[in-house]
């Protein structure tokens, strides 16, 4: 169990800095926010990048305690240095902006970890201008919408994590829908230990997460390329309002709706603005109520390791949703 997370220092991270870009940080701040990673920017006083980002993916850096997450399953940890690169190169061929890569270390020579140095992107995030420039707002959303459209025009043959299926691996389970509703009832098992309306709502939970499904028809054709956890805090703002995703290690080919059902959850009276036509309101229905289980066990699990830094904002985000869930139950009767 992790009790702390001590942050790495200037001295710590200067061999992987000179290995990049041959200069010495006068700064190092750690980011605040990531669970499964350090992140970390790097300050320089020479040169033409004035800032890097250095990305560190080890046990001490992780908060889930997780380990190597199973690639076979696209719910797996999404967490490591394989991921990242697969993920980046992914975007790239797209015509996706994410942050470049400047350096990358497999082979543990700078730090006990996976480590990468990434390119800074200044501006802030997607989150923060819609919070803050209602007069941005606009032009930004139609960005983003843009962004969507051109991420998921991208498809794969097979459901599953860029890195398995790039790679020609296939993943568990028979289809989406399917692995959505096995994660879906292990994530509500957990809950009634936890707290006694899901104790008490269970039953009818679990059923109605099967009669949700039963609604869903069987989809042929190719999966279609999703970030996974697209809420705006993992989109940068460039200064010129161009836009990039970050935290992309868990980016995969799966279904779009999945995508869609976590963007309304986190864009809210936004995300009218993002929705395309021709989405599938049965798997929408059935992903929505997994999503709110599973952001409610995700939370709780994390709380259980207890290093989050902010452990009173986990225990909302699980109590919101556990609301949202009964909510969804009592909607359905």
């Amino acid at each position: 169990m992790t009790a702390t997370r001590e942050p790495l220092t200037r001295a710590d991270l200067t061999p992987l800095a000179r290995a990049a870009l041959n200069r010495t940080p006068t700064a190092v701040t750690r980011i605040l926010g990531g669970s499964k990673k350090g992140v970390y920017r790097l300050t320089f006083d020479d040169g033409p990048v004035p800032t890097a980002v250095a990305y560190v993916w080890s046990p001490e850096e992780d908060l889930w305690d997780a380990g190597p997450g199973d690639p076979r399953d696209p719910f797996s940890h999404a967490s490591g240095l394989t991921l990242f690169t697969a993920a980046a190169d992914r975007l790239a061929a797209a015509g996706v902006r994410a942050p470049r890569l400047l350096h990358a270390d497999p082979t543990h020579t700078h730090l006990p970890a996976d480590a990468a140095l990434v390119e800074d992107l200044p501006g802030g995030t997607l989150e923060d201008l819609l919070d803050g420039d209602p007069a941005a707002v606009p032009e930004a959303l139609e960005r983003m919408a843009a962004l969507l459209a051109t991420l998921h025009s991208c498809t794969g043959p097979r459901f599953g994590k860029v890195a398995l299926v790039d790679n020609g691996g296939s993943s568990y389970g028979s289809s989406c829908e399917q692995l959505v509703v096995a994660r879906a009832l292990s994530d509500l098992d957990e809950l009634p230990a936890r707290d006694p309306r899901a104790a008490a709502a269970h039953p009818q939970l679990a059923a109605e997460i099967r009669a949700l499904a039963a609604r869903v028809r069987p989809r042929t054709g190719p999966a279609t390329l999703i970030h996974g956890e697209l809420g705006p805090d993992h989109v940068r703002v460039t200064p010129d309002g161009d836009l990039a995703l970050i935290d992309i290690e868990g980016l995969m080919y799966f279904d779009v709706e999945w995508e869609h059902v976590f963007l309304q959850l986190r864009f809210g009276h936004h995300y009218a603005a993002l929705r395309p036509e021709g989405l599938d309101e049965d798997r929408l229905r059935l992903y929505r109520l997994a999503s709110h289980l599973s952001l409610v066990a995700g939370p709780l699990r994390l709380l259980d390791v207890g290093a989050f830094h902010d452990p009173e904002f986990m225990r909302g985000i699980a109590e919101h949703h556990l609301g949202e869930a009964l909510s969804l139950l009592k909607t359905a009767s």
